[in-house]
This record gives C-alpha cells, structure tokens and sequence, in this order.
C-alpha cells in the first residue's frame, strides 16, 4: 500500500466507527503479527485520549501500538515528537481545545507518519 492509501484507509475506518486509535492502527493491520481483531480489542480503551479522558491522543497511541507491534519501538519517540511538532500537542483535550478538529485530519496525518517507520 502507498502512503495515501494508508491515510485514506485510516480515515475510512474512523468514518465507520473506529476510535482514533484503532483507525491508525488498522491502517497497518496487514503489518501486525497479530489477528486483526485482537488488535482492534487491544486500541478499544485508547480512544478519546486513552478511555475518554481527553489525555494523550489516540492517534499517538495508535502509532505507538504499531511501532512495538513491528519492532520498531526505538522510533516511537521521534514519531510522538513528530506529531507534537506538526499538531502542537499529543494530549487530545488540548488538541480539541485548539480547535484541532476534525480528529480525522489527525488519523491521516498519523498514519502518514507512521508510514514511514513501518513501510
């Protein structure tokens, strides 16, 4: 898959229900060494800023799943400071708060980034 098709199909997922966690995760569900439904169980919590606490994005959650799903836990940091630089925050509270609406821009723009750790 391209990098766009990889952000096209992360927000496809959030279109259909998916939390942001889980889009972005999916997005690479090809990649994972696990069973696609186990991974979606496994984001389930990290939606809305890890269970709707507003905290730390799930779009970085998500991106941080994939990383030490695929072995590429050592890039983890670049990429959360990556989105920290490019959205302005990694807590969702805050990133609503600045009007970073919508989330789905976020997904795409994780994915994005995350395509170029994993592919």
């Amino acid at each position: 898959m391209t990098k766009e098709e990889r952000i096209e199909k992360a927000r496809a997922l959030h279109k259909q229900g998916c939390n942001c966690c889980q889009a972005v995760l999916m997005a690479y569900a090809d990649r994972l060494p696990i069973e696609a439904k186990d991974a979606m169980a496994v984001a389930a919590p990290f939606g809305r800023g890890l269970a709707g606490t507003r905290e730390v994005c799930g779009c970085v959650s998500g991106m941080a799943m994939a990383c030490g799903l695929t072995g590429h836990t050592a890039d983890t940091r670049t990429l959360i400071e990556r989105f920290r630089e490019e959205e302005g925050d990694i807590v969702c509270g805050r990133l609503l708060a600045a009007g970073k609406r919508p989330c789905n821009t976020m997904i795409g723009d994780a994915a994005g980034m995350l395509f170029e750790v994993i592919n």
